[in-house]
């Protein structure tokens, strides 16, 4: 599994088409709405799936723990939000907590974990 991670609007979608071979039918966008599906090579912007975690008590870390073979073949995507001024509300106090723990726990299973700024890559693992 390959994990990208960056600011919003830093080009980490367009790098990830570009460096895996990725067409819009290969990438599924996660909404703060639904559940996450598993079916796409590429599983874009998972911090909008942790949103819907907090908003329905779902704990994020132990669905892709149980669904790991369905993901772990795929390029995961998902905007830094775990960083900066520290919200003033609960929930998305719960929101980012909730995403950088998902984002450690897929960063230790990760083959690469790259962080885009600027379109500029930067590997880390």
């Amino acid at each position: 599994m390959n994990l990208i991670i960056g600011g919003a609007y830093q080009g980490k979608l367009e790098y990830a088409k570009n460096k895996y071979k990725l067409d819009d039918s290969d990438i599924y966008t996660c909404s703060e709405n639904e559940s996450i599906s598993f079916d796409g090579k590429c599983i874009n912007a998972i911090q909008e799936y942790t949103l819907y975690c907090v908003k329905n008590s779902v704990d994020a870390v132990g669905v892709f723990k149980a669904n790991r073979e369905r993901w772990q073949s795929s390029v995961l995507i998902c905007n830094d939000i775990f960083c900066g001024v520290v919200p003033l509300g609960a929930d998305m106090r719960a929101w980012r907590e909730t995403t950088g723990r998902l984002c450690a726990y897929l960063s230790s299973q990760a083959d690469t974990v790259e962080r885009i700024f600027c379109g500029l890559e930067q590997k880390l693992k």
